[in-house]
């Protein structure tokens, strides 16, 4: 798994925990849906640290607890 699909699965667990959609993801976080919802689409291979930091912020939670899964261990190598 790539650094953004795990990304994605995290943001999509926690989430999924906190019963929260997408939309309201992006309204918790001050950045407008449309950039939530691209985020998530397959076709989109990055994310900036910058939308990570938001999401992250609006979910109330620092970096290091959202880097801080399991996920996130056994990436596959970027470099190819």
């Amino acid at each position: 798994m790539g650094v953004k699909d795990a990304v994605v699965a995290r943001f999509t667990q926690i989430c999924q925990s906190r019963e929260i959609t997408i939309n309201e993801l992006a309204n918790l976080s001050g950045v407008t849906p449309s950039t939530a919802y691209s985020m998530f689409k397959p076709t989109r291979h990055d994310i900036s640290i910058i939308t990570i930091k938001k999401f992250c912020d609006g979910l109330d939670i620092s970096l290091r607890e959202f880097f801080d899964a399991d996920i996130f261990d056994q990436l596959e190598q970027e470099i190819k």
